[in-house]
C-alpha cells in the first residue's frame, strides 16, 4: 500500500502536465463552458470522431439542440439527421433516450452525481467521468486511449490495457498524479497530451513536459507501450440490396434497433421473383465496421410500370424518394455513397 510520502513523489508529473495545458491548450468552444449538457454533447461526438472533424457537428447540433429539453422534443429522423456524416448512429439514438432520461427521470435538469450520469443511456464511466470533472469539480479521471498511453509509458507498466479490470487499474494509476484541484483541465490536459504529444506511433517525446520523468522514455521504449495483447478478430458479413426506382423515385425503409445502422434507411433486401428479370447492374462494395468486415451486393432493379412500383411500395411498408428528398434521410455510409454515384 502506497504512502502518502509515495503518493506525493507523483503528484509533481500531474502538476507539470496542468502547467503545460494552460499555456497550450486548444481553443475549443466546449472548453468555454461548464454546462453539462455541452459537454455531454462533446463527448459523445469526440468517442469515434477526431476534433477536427466533430467541431462542425457539435456546433451545428447544439445550435438545432440547444438543451436537453429541445433534444427530447425532436423526432428520431431529425435528430439522426444532425449527426450525418459522424458514423455509430447508434450514439444519436442513444444521446435521444438519454435526454427522455433527463427530462422523466431528472425534471429537465442534467444530473450532478457520477451515480445518476452513470444512468444514462450511452454513458459509460468515461464520460461520466469527464462531465462531473468539467462541470463539477468531481476528482475523477476519465479514463481513455490517451490515459492508458501516457500512464502506461509514465510507469513503463505492461498491464495489458485489453483486460476488463483495465478502467479500474489505470484509474487508480490516474490518481497517484492527479492534482487535488483542476481535475477537469487535468483530463483535457491529459487527452491533449495524449493526441498531440504522446501519440501511438512516433510520439514527440523532445517536447513533453514530463520526459524528465517518464520511465518509457528514459529507457528509450515508449512504442512499447501501451501494452495489447487480446485482438477481436473481425468476423465478415454479407448483404444484399435492390436498388429499386421507377422514374426518379427510388424504395427505401427505415431499419429496426436490433442489428448494425439501427434506425438508418436502407434499400430493399428482398423482392418478388418477377422483378428479378429487371435487373439492369450490379455492384458490389467492400465496408468496414469495428468488429464486421461487410461485403455489400446492390442489384439495380427498373420497374417501369408506376402501378407496380407503387403496389410493391405500399404492400411492403417502402418509401419511394427522389434523390433531393433523400438528403434529408440518414443512410449507412456505404449506401450514401452509392446514391452519389447513381445520380
Amino acid at each position: 500500500m502506497k504512502t502518502k510520502k509515495q503518493n506525493a513523489d507523483f503528484l509533481h508529473i500531474g502538476e507539470k502536465i496542468l502547467k503545460w495545458y494552460e499555456n497550450n491548450s486548444r481553443e475549443l468552444p466546449w472548453r468555454k463552458t461548464k454546462n453539462p449538457y455541452k459537454i455531454w454533447i462533446c463527448e459523445i461526438i469526440l468517442q469515434q470522431t477526431q476534433v477536427k472533424q466533430g467541431l462542425e457537428h457539435y456546433q451545428n447540433f447544439i445550435k438545432r439542440f440547444p438543451n436537453a429539453e429541445s433534444l427530447s422534443r425532436a423526432e428520431t429522423d431529425d435528430v439522426l439527421l444532425y449527426w450525418k456524416g459522424l458514423g455509430y448512429y447508434s450514439r444519436a439514438l442513444n444521446l435521444h433516450k438519454a435526454s427522455r432520461q433527463i427530462t422523466d427521470d431528472f425534471r429537465g435538469k442534467f444530473p450532478r452525481k457520477y451515480e445518476d450520469v452513470l444512468k444514462l443511456k450511452g454513458v459509460g464511466k468515461y464520460t461520466a467521468a469527464a462531465i462531473c470533472s468539467i462541470c463539477f469539480d468531481e476528482k475523477l479521471p476519465a479514463i481513455d486511449g490517451n490515459f492508458y498511453r501516457v500512464l502506461s509509458r509514465i510507469f513503463a507498466d505492461d498491464f495489458d490495457i485489453s483486460q476488463s479490470s483495465a478502467f479500474q487499474y489505470f484509474s487508480e494509476s490516474a490518481l497517484k498524479i492527479m492534482p487535488e484541484k483542476q481535475p477537469g483541465n487535468f483530463n483535457q490536459a491529459m487527452m491533449d497530451l495524449g493526441s498531440q504529444i504522446c501519440k501511438p506511433k512516433n510520439p514527440d517525446c523532445g517536447n513533453c513536459p514530463i520526459n524528465k520523468d517518464c520511465i518509457a522514455f528514459e529507457t528509450g521504449t515508449p512504442t512499447r507501450f501501451p501494452v495489447k495483447i487480446k485482438k477481436t478478430k473481425p468476423t465478415d458479413l454479407f448483404l444484399q440490396y435492390y436498388f429499386v426506382i421507377c422514374g426518379k423515385k427510388f424504395l427505401v425503409r427505415q431499419r429496426k434497433d436490433d442489428f448494425i445502422w439501427k434506425k438508418l434507411y436502407e434499400f430493399p433486401t428482398e423482392i418478388p421473383e418477377k422483378f428479378r428479370e429487371n435487373i439492369i447492374a450490379s455492384k458490389t462494395l467492400k465496408h468496414k465496421l469495428t468488429h464486421k468486415n461487410l461485403t455489400i451486393q446492390i442489384d439495380k432493379v427498373e420497374i417501369n410500370s408506376s402501378a407496380e412500383f407503387e403496389k410493391f411500395t405500399r404492400e411492403h411498408g417502402f418509401s419511394a424518394l427522389t434523390f433531393e428528398e433523400s438528403h434529408r434521410k440518414s443512410f449507412p455510409k456505404p449506401l450514401e455513397n452509392f446514391l452519389k454515384i447513381c445520380f
